[in-house]
């Protein structure tokens, strides 16, 4: 019988075991059936963005903890499975039928959700099909076929003529390259990828596409800043995947409460500030603060002075604000 696919090896298990909670009441705060935990733990599962912040959340743990690294007793299981699953049933044809079905369906330009609808199976059913995981039935070719506008015979001839002319072989490789990939060690490129993951760096890299962390929150009349993963929010269709963009929590009064307390500003370290912009400006080098760092930010009106020179305005009361880093505000999201 063929196993499910890993798709998302993590350390939620540990983490929810470390902290004293039963699976049963983790399924219950996050909204999620206990099959669905079950599932998300075992890697064959996996977790959307906004679900994966509220697990951090309701485990008390950073998103990077949920990825599995180098020294994590997990990582050699996972890496063994893998390796297991990468030559698994390439004697039975189920890969080769499962790789011809992929390419007859990306030559179609339709998803996997669009496919998996069309032929009335479930997403994890259809995806198992393709990766070679599942044996398939004579009525579901069938299907399949009708799905893409052959016959039965038809489809399988398609298939058979991809793999004559090596096509097949091309994308079952490119799979295997994507799959090692992800299991060999690789330093991580992102300008705030603290976790110092190895073998979960692809996948937290992924993750963090569609993430921002929360480096500023309000304290006093200022804003307390500092380099961390330990809160992120899901990020504005706009901005995701562009690196150097962070968000920050304003401090309303002191920017005369035309800003909400409740929204969030984006932050832009690459972008060029200009006067009149509207900016995050930090008392500290922002490039040589490390992760345990932390800096008092305010969220200024940028002006210039009578020599040409920038710096920030904030009001109740009036002061003007000097820093050594200033970041452009790009986007405000409120609430």
């Amino acid at each position: 019988m063929a196993q499910e696919e890993i798709i998302f090896p993590n350390n939620i298990r540990n983490i929810r075991a470390a902290k004293g909670m039963k699976m049963t009441e983790l399924a219950k705060r996050a909204g999620l059936s206990l099959s669905a935990v079950s599932k998300i733990e075992k890697g064959v599962r996996r977790l959307n963005e906004k679900q994966l912040l509220n697990v951090c959340k309701l485990l008390g743990c950073k998103l990077s903890d949920i990825f599995i690294h180098e020294s994590d007793d997990v990582a050699g299981q996972w890496q063994n499975e893998i390796k297991r699953r990468l030559t698994d049933n390439e004697g039975s044809g189920l890969k080769l039928f499962g790789s011809g079905l992929r390419k007859i369906r990306q030559r179609a330009e339709k998803t996997i959700a669009q496919a998996a609808k069309a032929s009335n199976m479930t997403l994890s059913v259809y995806h198992k099909i393709e990766v070679g995981q599942r044996e398939v039935y004579e009525n579901e070719v069938e299907t399949l076929a009708k799905t893409f506008g052959y016959t039965s015979e038809q489809l399988f001839a398609e298939i058979a003529n991809l793999y004559k002319s090596g096509e097949l072989t091309k994308q079952i490789n490119k799979v295997k390259e994507r799959v090692k990939s992800v299991l060999e060690p690789r330093n991580p490129s992102s300008e705030f990828d603290t976790h110092g993951g190895l073998y979960g760096a692809q996948l937290y890299d992924n993750a963090r596409k569609k993430l921002v962390p929360v480096f500023g929150t309000p304290e006093g009349k200022a804003i307390k800043l500092q380099k961390s993963d330990e809160t992120m929010i899901v990020a504005p269709s706009d901005l995701e995947g562009i690196n150097g963009i962070y968000a920050v929590v304003p401090n309303s009064k002191r920017l005369g409460g035309f800003i909400p307390e409740s929204s969030h500003i984006f932050v832009d370290i690459n972008a060029k500030v200009s006067a009149g912009d509207l900016a995050v400006c930090i008392d500290s080098d922002f490039s040589k603060m490390s992760d345990s760092d932390s800096a008092t930010a305010q969220i200024v009106i940028v002006k210039k002075d009578s020599h040409g020179s920038l710096y920030g305005h904030v009001s109740n009361p009036d002061e003007k604000i000097t820093g050594k880093t200033m970041h452009k505000v790009i986007m405000v999201v409120m609430q």
